[in-house]
Parts: structure tokens; C-alpha cells; sequence
């Protein structure tokens, strides 16, 4: 079971090593090259799926966790790297691996003489191996590996043509936007091992029963906005349309079919965790309705092919969670398998489309709602969220990054003795102090004034502070240095009164406490 378990894994992964070592050196020129990286791709697939699907309909009753080895043990801390061989995981990775040899066989002649088709291969390989690692995980180490090498391989094939400034806009802007998902991923690795001392999802789902209400309540809801961002839920939904940049095999894989099912996918095997909180439940039937409204309102404007189909995957996504919050979980699981084949054969027939439509009307914006112009207008605009999301986060986060990167050149840097750009610039506060009063710390025979290490610099710098307000303060007494030195500090901190109370700061706070409270 062993090998067939490290077949499964490692022949995708065996085919993108051999792709991109054969293009590392320079040997993929001509027609012959590319039917040779093709095949070597498709077969180590094919050899994978074969196995996926054999293991699926393995007759035993149980299923066991086959442990290959050993990801990362300490005295408190071991994660083995072990894999489920049945069950749901195993089912869901059958009929995913054959849509991706599918696709990877539609892609051959799809992107023939390609710039891009040796790296398209290489990246579609990784991917193959990354998304059955993320199903098949007995860790949530495992599964969060595969996850984040499944976005990256999104943001290689969204930027495509990276040649052209907006695709790496867009695959950049995915990027980013998915890492807030995988933040909260993080976040429930860690409550896990700290409310269980396990990281297994089967050591999770056994003890979901026993935790507090606030405990899985808190779990569920990490894992739950990793789900919705993977699945592009509001608020998250805007990125499903960026990703189209992408060649359309890659949509279809992609966004049709495979990663953006896994988000769907973690709530239905997390099913255990989510049924013992209802706020996490109703996070889900609430998001779910509200994408789903969504995606068919603003659905009913595109004028293309891929941004309609995208709205349509949204919307059907957000059913699926909503579904999960209801509690049907199997109803859930079906639509989810039937949905990945259905947008994945619609993605790939999306270039003929429009020829094949031929000359037939298209389907008309609601009459009803066409009349009310700005319910027409909202549609257009996508309910302004990518708009929205820049006010709210993007640029408060950028100002305050702002603020911290000026607060690190001008107050730790200069603190610390590190040496500023400029060339007469002050590279600490010990030098301002050697030429204001005229003395010389850096003097080979002045020992006692220089210290070493962080303690006697500290120590050296706390000595040169008490000896500057000695001389202006105590021996000179009271003068016009002194208030120009009360007026500087009353402005000073006047100034970063003002800027704790803007927006910001006081949300960076208000986070902070509800971070320490729980």
C-alpha cells in the first residue's frame, strides 16, 4: 500500500522534475520535444490516476492511514507524513485526477507551438501532485503544503503571459488575496495543537466532540474563511474574475474544476468540527446565499464567455456552502463532483462558443431589473468590491507599512548605530551626542566610554542621554534650549496622538485585544 501511495504522489512530481530539468539545459526545441514532454507528463498522470481510481473502489471496508515516514519530529512535536487510502479523500481524488489527465490531453494540441507549452506542462505536473498531496493529507501539514503549492502554481499559469503588465497584476493581486485565507489556515494549525496536541485530522475530528463551544467555534471559523477565500466567496469573490488572464486549460482545471472546489472540499471533511458550532454553520449558510445572489445578479451583465462562466462557478460555490451550512453534507459532496465535470467541459468548449452559437440572440437583461438603472449600474460595477477592499485594507494597510518603515529608518536604525544612506548622516545617537558636546567615543584610548555588545551599548547610550539632559538641564538650569526642547516634545506628541487616532491604528488595536482575549 506503501508504494502504491508514493506512486500516486511521486510520479507527477517525477514528471515536472524531468520537464524542468530538460528546460533548465536547453534541450526543448522542435515539434519532437514537446510530444515528448507531453507524454512523459500524461503517462506519469495516467499511472496516477489509475491508482486513484483503483484505490477507490478497493473493496475492504475500512480504510487505513498508510504513514510513509516521518515530515518533522521533536521532543513535544512530530508530524508524520501519512496519507488516507479510501474513503471520501480518495474518491474526490479519483474524479479529480481524470479531469486533470483530460485536461493535460485537450492541452497538447491546444497549446501546439506555444512559447510557454514546456512550462505549462511543468507547472500543470506540479499542480497535479500538489492538489492529490492537499486531498489525500492525513496532517494538516500535509494538506497545507499542498494547498499553498496549488496557489502558487495558480499564480504562475494566471501570469501566463508575463510579458503583459496586467496578468502579473492580476496573478499578483490572487496571490495576495489568497494568503489572507491562509493566514486563518496557520491559525487553525496552531489552535489545533494547542487545544489537542495533535496536528491529524483524524485526531481533530475525534476530539471536536469533547472541546468547548468557543474552542470549535473559533477552529471552525479559521478553517472556514480558508475555505471561502479558496472558494471565492464574499468578500472574496472579485479574484475569480482576475484568474481568467490564464489559457483557458488552465481556467478549466483551475477555477472549472479542481482548486477551487478544495475549499468546498475542507468544510465537507471538516463536517465533524463544523456540525458542534452553529455561528461557524450559519457563517457558511449566510456567505453562501449572499455569493450566490451575487454571482447571478452581476452574472446577468458580462458580455463574454469566461466572466460569465465565472459568475456562474461563484454562484454555484456559494449553493455548495450553503448547503453545508444547512447540514447536507452528501448533497454537498454530489454537487461538488458534478459541478467540477460540467465547468470543467464548459471551460474547454468556451473558444468554440461563440461559433458554435452562431447567430442566435443572446439572453437579455432582466426586464424588470433593466428598467431600475441603478440596479443595472451595481451589476456593471460588481457591487464595487475590489474598490471597496482597496479603501478598507489595501491602502490603510500600505500607510501604516508607510509609517513602519519610516519609524524603522529614523528611530531603530538610527538607535541601533546602523549607517544611514547619506553620507553625513548621523549613524547613531551616540554620534549625535559626540558632536553636540564635542566628544570623541570612537578614541582608542577612551575604554570606559565605549561599550560592547548589546547590553554596554545600551548602557553607553542610556550614559550619553543622562549626560546630555545633565548639561543642558541641571548645570545650565533652565534656558532657552530647555523650552525649545518642551515645545519640540509637546509637538511630538501631539503629532502621534493624531496618528493613534486614526482608523488604522485604532482597528490594529482593537485586533490586538480581541487577539489577547482569546
Amino acid at each position: 500500500m506503501e508504494y502504491l501511495v508514493s506512486g500516486i504522489l511521486g510520479l507527477p512530481l517525477l514528471a515536472a522534475a524531468w520537464v524542468g530539468i530538460r528546460q533548465l539545459f536547453g534541450q526543448v526545441q522542435g515539434d519532437q520535444s514537446e510530444v515528448m514532454t507531453a507524454w512523459a507528463v500524461i503517462l506519469a498522470t495516467l499511472v496516477s490516476t489509475l491508482l486513484c481510481v483503483g484505490l477507490a473502489i478497493w473493496p475492504a471496508a475500512e480504510y487505513p492511514i498508510v504513514t510513509l515516514g516521518t515530515w518533522l519530529n521533536s521532543e513535544l512535536f512530530v508530524v508524520p507524513l501519512s496519507f488516507y487510502t479510501g474513503g471520501l479523500n480518495m474518491h474526490i481524488a479519483a474524479v479529480f485526477a481524470v479531469i486533470m489527465l483530460s485536461m493535460m490531453r485537450f492541452a497538447v494540441n491546444y497549446l501546439h507551438r506555444e512559447a510557454g507549452f514546456h512550462r505549462f506542462f511543468f507547472i500543470l505536473s506540479l499542480f497535479a501532485a500538489a492538489i492529490l498531496m492537499l486531498l489525500l493529507s492525513a496532517t494538516m501539514i500535509g494538506t497545507f503544503i499542498g494547498w499553498e503549492l496549488a496557489g502558487v502554481c495558480s499564480y504562475l499559469l494566471v501570469a501566463y503571459a508575463y510579458n503583459s503588465a496586467v496578468p502579473v497584476f492580476n496573478a499578483t493581486r490572487i496571490f495576495i488575496t489568497n494568503r489572507i485565507g491562509d493566514v486563518a489556515f496557520l491559525l487553525g494549525i496552531g489552535l489545533s495543537f494547542s487545544y489537542i496536541g495533535d496536528v491529524s485530522w483524524q485526531a481533530l475530528q475525534q476530539a471536536a466532540p469533547e472541546l468547548t463551544v468557543t474552542d470549535t467555534t473559533v477552529l471552525a471559523l479559521c478553517f472556514a474563511i480558508a475555505a471561502l477565500v479558496k472558494s471565492a466567496q464574499i468578500p472574496f469573490t472579485p479574484w475569480l474574475a482576475r484568474a481568467m488572464e490564464g489559457p483557458t486549460v488552465s481556467s478549466a482545471v483551475f477555477y472549472g474544476a479542481v482548486s477551487v472546489h478544495a475549499g468546498v472540499f475542507l468544510v465537507i471533511f471538516l463536517q465533524a468540527l463544523f456540525t458542534q458550532s452553529f455561528l461557524a454553520m450559519s457563517v457558511l449558510l449566510i456567505l453562501g446565499i449572499l455569493t450566490a445572489g451575487y454571482s447571478f445578479w452581476v452574472g446577468l451583465t458580462q458580455t463574454d464567455v469566461k466572466s460569465s462562466y465565472c459568475f456562474a462557478i461563484s454562484g454555484q460555490l456559494g449553493l455548495m456552502f450553503a448547503e453545508c451550512g444547512l447540514g447536507l453534507w452528501e448533497v454537498a459532496t454530489w454537487h461538488m463532483l458534478l459541478h467540477a465535470l460540467l465547468r470543467s467541459y464548459q471551460m474547454l468548449h468556451a473558444p468554440g462558443f461563440i461559433q458554435q452559437v452562431g447567430e442566435l440572440p443572446q439572453r437579455s437583461f432582466l426586464t424588470t431589473l433593466g428598467k431600475v438603472r441603478w440596479v443595472y449600474v451595481v451589476s456593471l460595477q460588481r457591487f464595487w468590491l475590489d474598490p471597496i477592499a482597496d479603501w478598507t485594507i489595501v491602502h490603510p494597510a500600505l500607510r501604516l507599512a508607510k509609517d513602519l518603515s519610516y519609524f524603522d529608518d529614523h528611530v531603530i536604525d538610527s538607535a541601533m548605530g546602523i549607517p544611514a544612506p547619506a553620507i553625513n548622516a548621523l549613524a547613531s545617537l551616540a554620534q549625535l551626542e559626540e558632536q553636540k558636546i564635542g566628544a570623541n567615543l570612537d578614541n582608542e584610548l577612551d575604554n570606559f566610554a565605549r561599550g560592547s555588545g548589546l547590553a554596554g551599548k545600551l548602557a553607553e547610550l542610556v550614559a550619553l542621554i543622562l549626560h546630555w539632559v545633565e548639561d543642558r538641564l541641571v548645570l545650565r538650569g533652565v534656558t532657552e534650549d530647555a523650552l525649545s526642547l518642551g515645545r519640540q516634545l509637546g509637538h511630538i506628541a501631539n503629532r502621534i496622538e493624531q496618528l493613534l487616532l486614526r482608523p488604522r491604528y485604532l482597528s490594529l488595536f482593537v485586533f490586538i485585544t480581541l487577539l489577547a482575549a482569546f
